[in-house]
């Protein structure tokens, strides 16, 4: 039997605008599933807004969001949670911590660490939390 763990994020009416930026960043194909799809005529929930998307991404990431209820506003750093990426492939981690910059906040720069890794930290412009690491090569 297989099993996962993948991220669920949720966001106050903005799911798409992310889901579409987090597929611009890593690639891959985005499925989208809004409530009039699933019948809702709305107010609330809107039609047009996000019930369930789902980023598979060619390096095998899985990330899934939905927009929350209107009722119940999401708040910032849901949690204390981050999103963590890593790998020893320094170029394209540098790449997806740039962009995932671009509009948001860098709490750490991506750069070499006492540790001997590159790592950074962002909040992404939708406020989600990433910290990539670039693993040193082995001496």
């Amino acid at each position: 039997m297989a099993v996962s763990m993948n991220p669920y994020l949720h966001f106050d009416n903005t799911s798409r605008q992310a889901m579409e930026f987090y597929r611009s960043v890593f690639g891959g194909e985005l499925s989208i599933m809004t409530f009039g799809d699933m019948g809702a005529e709305g107010p609330v929930p809107p039609p047009d807004g996000v019930m369930h998307s789902h980023l598979q991404t060619p390096d095998g990431f899985v990330l899934m969001a939905s927009d929350g209820d209107p009722d119940r506003p999401i708040g910032a750093d849901p949690a204390g949670v981050s999103i963590s990426v890593s790998g020893d492939d320094l170029a394209r981690l540098g790449g997806w911590f740039g962009a995932l910059a671009e509009g948001g906040v860098v709490d750490v720069p991506f750069e070499k660490q006492m540790w001997g890794d590159v790592f950074g930290q962002v909040t992404d412009r939708f406020g989600v939390r990433w910290v990539v690491n670039a693993a040193s090569p082995a001496a």
